[in-house]
């Protein structure tokens, strides 16, 4: 198993789906329209392969968290709701492989907890994010009865966050500086 090639492999994978130019939400109406008719979302593409490569890494897994932690919370922030219906899911994996090996995921939280924070200050994540990101997770820890409670603590402290870095973004956009100050002190 050689780690460097697979790391590599992720972080490429990553680097090119979020990629500016291929941002399809920024774009105009009929320049939208005209890329998905001729190329599609290759977006989509690339993100199936990564969870599909993931998949394939076996007890390799643990290797790669909590460092790819990062790179798939940028891939899912992705506004496409396909792609993140199918790489959420790998979340949950990182959590189960952590949990297996340790009985606890503390360099998985703690992970995404850090790079959570960055990436919606750079004004990635939404609400229709924070939805997906419960409900997918809250589905696969049914499968788990020993670690179902852990994951819905966990998701309960992540949209608790989410919630509140949302806020502030939001906030930091209006003019009013007692807003701002309010949602400051909500987040800390």
């Amino acid at each position: 198993f050689n780690l460097q090639l697979w790391n590599n492999y992720f972080h490429l994978a990553v680097a090119f789906i979020t990629q500016e130019s291929l941002q399809l939400e920024n774009f105009s109406h009929a320049k939208y329209n005209k890329i998905q008719n001729k190329y599609g979302d290759m977006r989509r593409l690339i993100g199936f392969a990564i969870r599909d490569m993931w998949y394939k890494l076996g007890q390799n897994k643990i290797c790669f968290i909590p460092g790819m932690v990062g790179p798939i919370l940028e891939m899912t922030l992705i506004p496409e709701v396909e792609l993140r219906k199918a790489t959420i899911p790998i979340f949950f994996d990182m959590m189960l492989c952590e949990y297996q090996r340790t009985g606890e995921f503390k360099k998985f939280e703690n992970e995404i907890i850090l790079k959570l924070d960055h990436e919606v200050e750079g004004g990635r994540g939404d609400e229709h994010y924070m939805q997906l990101f419960e409900s997918i997770l809250a589905e696969c820890a049914r499968h788990y009865p020993g670690i179902s409670a852990l994951v819905e603590g966990f998701v309960t402290l992540v949209k608790g966050l989410l919630e509140k870095l949302l806020d502030y973004r939001t906030v930091m956009n209006d003019e009013s500086k007692d807003n701002r100050m309010s949602c400051t002190v909500n987040l800390l």
